[in-house]
């Protein structure tokens, strides 16, 4: 391999958590990482386990089975987006021989990387490697949804042109506007399921407060500045509910009307 690219994927492939109840499958993973240039690789047969393993070791990278005895890949996946662990973020890549679209699209919407089917050679595992390493993907931080942005996913299999229109290249106004839209949906999204999961919805919301204040501060928008201030108040003090969130998120929605999103969509 290039040692320049190799180089540039090491902080992803530096510790690599394998999650497979199969030994020999779990050897050849570990055989192909160490010699890509891995420095701590540790394996786990079951979700539990790996839990815990991921707790200590941190992982940078994490590869994990679809299914087996006590582990189910996209419950794994989803335990681990909605943690707290500062390894939450790590690229997932699911490996099965299950590679039919239902298992694909399942895995896509737990919040997998990639996905790579077997029997696969050094050659398809690496391409999947580069790709979580080199083609970064925008963080979702939703209440339905926590993960990569799905709609840049795929299986590593398809070089043919761009699928969708939000696969060619916008223009800064565009990338603003749908990064904007975006959060002003998964908003809207954190109100209507608050009760689902609170925390996650408190996350949710933090995470889109985030990124709409430095678009403000990007953009020089001072009403949406305000807005998000706002916000940002309402969660600064004591335990936030529903309630509290309520006001400060119809004020930026009245900045930017839900009707009007959901024509844009």
């Amino acid at each position: 391999m290039d040692r320049r690219l190799v180089a540039k994927i090491e902080p992803t492939i530096r510790r690599v958590l394998i999650v497979d109840p199969n030994p020999h499958g779990a050897k050849l993973l570990l055989d192909i990482m160490k010699g890509m240039g891995s420095r701590d690789v540790a394996i786990e047969p079951d979700e539990g386990r790996a839990m815990r393993m991921a707790t200590s070791l941190e992982p940078s990278l994490v590869f994990t089975e679809y299914s087996g005895p006590d582990l189910n890949g996209e419950s794994l996946t989803r335990s681990l987006r909605r943690s707290v662990l500062a390894c939450r973020r790590a690229p997932i890549i699911m490996v099965t021989a299950e590679a039919t679209a239902t298992t694909i699209k399942a895995a896509r919407d737990a919040g997998v990387h990639e996905f790579l089917r077997k029997p696969f050679t050094s050659s398809d595992l690496f391409r999947r490697v580069e790709n979580v390493a080199l083609k970064p993907r925008d963080w979702i931080e939703g209440v339905g949804y926590v993960g990569p942005d799905r709609r840049r996913f795929n299986s590593g299999e398809y070089n043919g042109p761009a699928k969708r229109k939000n696969d060619r290249n916008s223009s800064a106004g565009e990338m603003v506007a749908n990064t904007r839209d975006q959060a002003m949906r998964i908003l809207t999204a954190a109100l209507d399921q608050f009760d689902a999961d609170p925390a996650q919805a408190v996350r949710a919301v933090r995470e889109q407060a985030a990124q709409l204040k430095a678009l403000a501060m990007k953009t020089a928008d001072s009403q949406l500045a305000v807005a998000v201030g706002a916000l940002e108040v309402s969660m600064a003090s004591g335990t936030v509910t529903r309630d509290i969130l309520t006001a400060p998120i119809q004020g930026l929605l009245a900045l930017y009307p839900v009707e009007q999103l959901k024509r844009a969509g």
